[in-house]
């Protein structure tokens, strides 16, 4: 099973640059997508079902053009979960889950904190999701989590630690989070196979960033450990460009 997560950004505008294009091309068995930023009748659900994906799963938040996630399967789940069921955060459509026969995949769109004011939220939503988690796994143990967990983990996993060791998304308390996270039975697929700085998934518009390869690697492929052995790959795929982060990829035997 190949797998793709992608914040694209909003996903209308990915479309206009391509993203249907490139989805039949990557030929994934499962793409993971977060900041949609559109309802389900905005999106061209039957141009993307011609792409491959008959089945399509919308989890939109409340506010127009803001947050939202979905998943895209060539294979019908045997369940969908749309949510966490706690509802601050499913007001803002931050999780999608499908389960198959011995394997769960889950979009997830972890807040950043960009405003200040949305610290809080932040470290409130983290703490409540390692509780949903944890307790999900008792049921769901072959669980993989895609997404934009909106933190860097560790200094090679940004360009400027130094600079940027007091900047959301690289503070102290979000990285202990994450390690805690990841200690807590998960294992970031892109870590098994390359060790190597410079591998982000992220870049601001601003300063030419990109071209400069000063990003940040936020998204994230988390594989509970029940999976290891089955884990046969795990890429960025830092050359496509319909967003400002790009997809990255797993493939589970």
């Amino acid at each position: 099973m190949k797998i793709i997560s992608y914040n694209v950004n909003g996903i209308r505008a990915a479309i206009k640059k391509g993203f249907i294009d490139w989805i039949q091309e990557e030929n994934a068995d499962v793409i993971c997508l977060q900041e949609t930023k559109a309802k389900e009748d905005q999106i061209p659900v039957e141009d993307l079902a011609a792409a491959g994906y008959p089945y399509q799963y919308y989890f939109s938040a409340n506010k127009a053009g803001y947050s939202g996630v979905a998943i895209l399967s060539k294979h019908k789940p045997n369940n969908v979960v749309y949510g966490t069921g706690i509802d601050y955060m499913d007001f803002e459509g931050r999780n999608v889950r499908v389960d198959f026969d011995d394997i769960s995949v889950m979009s997830l769109y972890l807040p950043s904190a960009s405003n200040i004011d949305r610290l809080d939220f932040k470290y409130q939503y983290m703490d409540d999701f390692f509780t949903y988690i944890t307790e999900l796994k008792k049921d769901v143990p072959n669980l993989v989590i895609c997404g934009d967990y909106n933190i860097c983990h560790q200094a090679i996993d940004i360009h400027d630690p130094v600079r940027n060791a007091k900047v959301s998304g690289f503070l102290p308390e979000e990285r202990a989070w994450l390690d805690k996270f990841i200690n807590n039975g998960f294992i970031d697929s892109f870590r098994m196979f390359n060790k190597e700085p410079h591998n982000y998934s992220w870049w601001t518009y601003r300063a030419n960033a990109r071209n400069n390869n000063k990003g940040w690697r936020i998204d994230y492929n988390l594989v509970t450990e029940t999976l290891r052995y089955r884990i046969q790959s795990a890429s960025i795929l830092a050359d496509v460009v319909h967003s400002d982060h790009c997809p990255i990829s797993v493939v589970i035997k």
